[in-house]
């Protein structure tokens, strides 16, 4: 059986990303970089002298 093409967990037949893993990808890089961001700035205000 076939998935349906409105579901959102199928594969587009254009060649492009399912808008939900997009969207996901797009998430986890936005806080992975402020996640990454404020132990920089953890680790420039504990340092300094």
């Amino acid at each position: 059986m076939t998935p349906a093409k409105d579901d959102t967990g199928a594969e587009r037949g254009d060649g492009r990303f399912p808008r939900g893993l997009a969207l996901r990808l797009f998430a986890y890089l936005i806080a992975g970089h402020l996640l990454a961001g404020f132990l920089y700035l953890l680790f420039e205000l504990g340092g300094g002298q």
